[in-house]
């Protein structure tokens, strides 16, 4: 599988993942200039903007380790964008789910809530 393919698989197991947890989906692959939000949820009166980073080993790192500070100012920028559009009135949260998937048919899911904030 390409990477391109292992990350659609991996946003799939994601949402699926979140929906299980009492999330609900509001948008997915959200895009504002340079950034995308791969998934946005909500919960309760929580809005949850989440980050899914997919691999198939650990060699290189972790999957949550590849959230940069630049990617993070991405996704805050995006998120700055989305609670304007749908006029924001709730509280927020940053999130990732890390998904490895070593061989076809299986997958682990790792859910880091609050695991950056806006503005860094």
């Amino acid at each position: 599988m390409d990477s391109y393919g292992l990350g659609i698989k991996g946003e799939e197991i994601a949402k699926n993942y979140l929906i299980s947890h009492g999330y609900k989906i509001l948008a997915e692959q959200w895009r504002y200039n340079k950034a995308e939000v791969d998934l946005i949820c909500k919960k309760d009166e929580l809005l949850v903007f989440v980050e899914v980073k997919t691999r198939t080993s650990k060699y290189f790192g972790a999957p949550e380790e590849f959230v940069t500070s630049k990617k993070q100012k991405l996704i805050t920028a995006a998120a700055s964008a989305y609670m304007q559009k749908v006029n924001h009135e709730w509280a927020i949260r940053f999130d990732i789910v890390a998904v490895m998937v070593p061989k076809v048919g299986s997958h682990e899911v790792h859910h880091f809530e609050d695991a950056f904030f806006l503005g860094l």
